[in-house]
C-alpha cells in the first residue's frame, strides 16, 4: 500500500498511527447513539459522523442527535453534520454545537434525496458553487476548531468539481469526504475513484474516499489507487459492523477477522436490543429492524432466501425464528465479506426519500 498522507496536527489521531483512517458515514435514521454503540462493540471506526441536523429559521439541534454526541462512550470522536443553506442559522447552529463535545462541524453537500436537494440543500447546493463558497466562508469563520465537508463530485456531472475543490482550499477545510458519484446517480452506477484521487492530490486537507467501499479488501484497493487518507463507509457497515476492524487488519498486513453466520445472528440480537426504547411498539421495532436486515441479508446466502423470509415476518418471534433457521443451521459457514451478486438490499426503493425528507435507510450513503 502507498504511503498514508500525514494528518494535520489538529485532526484526532486514528486508532493505529500511520494507518489509513476509517469513518462511519452519516446516515439518516441510522447513525444514532444505539448504532454507534453497536458498531463500536465490533471494532469502532476512527471517526463517527452524526445524522444531519436540519438547519432553518425555526430549527434547534434535534435531541436524539445531541445524545449521540453527549452520551458517546465509544472513545472515538464524533463530528456533527449540518444540512441547510441559510447562513445565519448555519452559524447559529454551529456555535450552539460547539458547547457540546463535538470533534468538529461537518457540512453536508451530498445528500441525494430529491426532497432534500429540491430545497437547495445537501447535494442541491453543488449546482451553485458561489453559494457554496459563501457558506464555507461563514462556517469557517464561526468554527475555531475542525471544520469538515462531505460532498459528491457534482449534481448532474462533475463540471463544478474543480471550483468546489478550490473553495475547499480557499476556506481551509480540515477534512474532505468525497462520494465518487453525482447527486443524480444516487447509489447507482460506477464510483469515480479517479475523481476522488484527483481531489486527494488537489486539496490541502486529507480526503476520505466514500462510495461502494464494500470490504476491507476493497478499502485497501481504494486507498491504494486514490491516495486518499482513508475511507468513509456507510451501508456496508450496516451489513457488516466488523468492517472497520477488518480494514485496520488489512491495512497492517494481517488476515481480516472471519465472520460467520453465528456472528451475524449475535449482531442482529444485539442491534435489536440496542434499538429498543420505551413506547416503541413491537411491530414498529420489527419494521425498523427489517431495514437494517435488508443490508445484512446481502451476505447471508447467494439466493436471497433469508431476505425473502425475513421481509414476511410480522413480530419479534417470527423475525428471530427466521434468523435462527437461516443463521444457526450452519453457524460456522462464512458470513460473506462482500455482498452476494444480485442480492439487492432494497428493490425498487433507492429513489424513495424518507417521509421526513431525509436520506433514509433506503437512500443512505454507500
Amino acid at each position: 500500500m502507498s504511503a498514508v498522507p500525514a494528518l494535520p496536527p489538529a485532526l484526532p489521531a486514528g486508532l493505529l498511527p500511520q494507518t489509513p483512517l476509517t469513518a462511519l458515514a452519516p446516515m439518516q435514521d441510522v447513525t444514532d447513539l444505539a448504532f454507534m454503540r453497536v458498531v463500536a462493540h465490533y471494532g469502532p471506526p476512527d471517526y463517527f459522523f452524526t445524522e444531519f441536523l436540519r438547519v432553518h429559521a425555526q430549527s434547534r439541534p434535534e435531541p436524539h442527535i445531541l445524545r449521540s454526541i453527549d452520551e458517546n462512550e465509544t472513545g472515538r470522536p464524533v463530528f456533527a453534520q449540518l444540512i441547510g443553506e441559510d447562513i445565519t442559522h448555519l452559524r447559529r447552529t454551529a456555535e450552539a454545537l460547539l458547547h457540546h463535545p463535538v470533534a468538529g462541524i461537518d457540512l453536508n453537500l451530498g445528500c441525494p434525496a430529491p426532497k432534500v436537494y429540491r430545497k437547495n440543500v445537501g447535494g442541491g447546493l453543488l449546482r451553485e458553487p458561489q453559494r457554496v463558497g459563501e457558506i464555507l466562508a461563514a462556517l469557517r469563520a464561526a468554527v475555531p476548531g475542525l471544520f469538515t465537508v462531505k460532498m459528491r463530485v457534482g449534481f448532474e456531472d462533475a463540471r463544478h468539481f474543480e471550483v468546489l475543490l478550490d473553495l475547499v482550499n480557499e476556506h481551509r477545510v480540515d477534512l474532505l469526504s468525497v462520494h465518487g458519484r453525482t447527486v443524480r446517480q444516487m447509489y447507482r452506477g460506477e464510483v469515480s475513484y479517479d475523481l476522488i484521487g484527483h481531489a486527494a492530490k488537489r486539496v490541502r486537507c486529507p480526503v476520505l474516499a466514500n462510495g461502494n467501499v464494500t470490504s476491507a479488501e476493497k478499502a485497501a484497493s481504494v486507498v491504494g489507487s486514490t491516495g486518499a487518507a482513508g475511507v468513509m463507509i456507510g451501508r456496508h457497515a450496516i451489513r457488516n459492523p466488523w468492517i472497520f476492524r477488518q480494514c485496520r487488519e488489512r491495512f497492517t498486513g494481517r488476515e481480516p477477522f472471519r465472520t460467520t453466520l453465528a456472528h451475524a445472528r449475535e449482531y442482529i440480537e444485539r442491534l435489536y436490543r440496542a434499538t429498543a426504547f420505551p413506547g416503541l411498539a413491537e411491530h414498529q421495532h420489527v419494521n425498523k429492524m427489517k431495514k437494517y436486515l435488508n443490508f445484512v441479508g446481502q451476505s447471508v446466502d447467494p439466493d436471497g432466501a433469508f431476505l425473502h423470509d425475513m421481509r414476511r415476518t410480522a413480530n419479534e418471534r417470527e423475525l428471530f425464528t427466521v434468523c435462527d433457521r437461516h443463521l444457526l443451521a450452519e453457524p460456522d459457514r462464512e458470513f460473506a465479506p462482500e455482498p452476494y451478486p444480485g442480492v439487492i438490499a432494497r428493490p425498487n426503493c433507492e429513489d424513495s426519500p424518507s417521509a421526513s425528507g431525509g436520506c433514509s435507510l433506503e437512500t443512505i450513503s454507500a
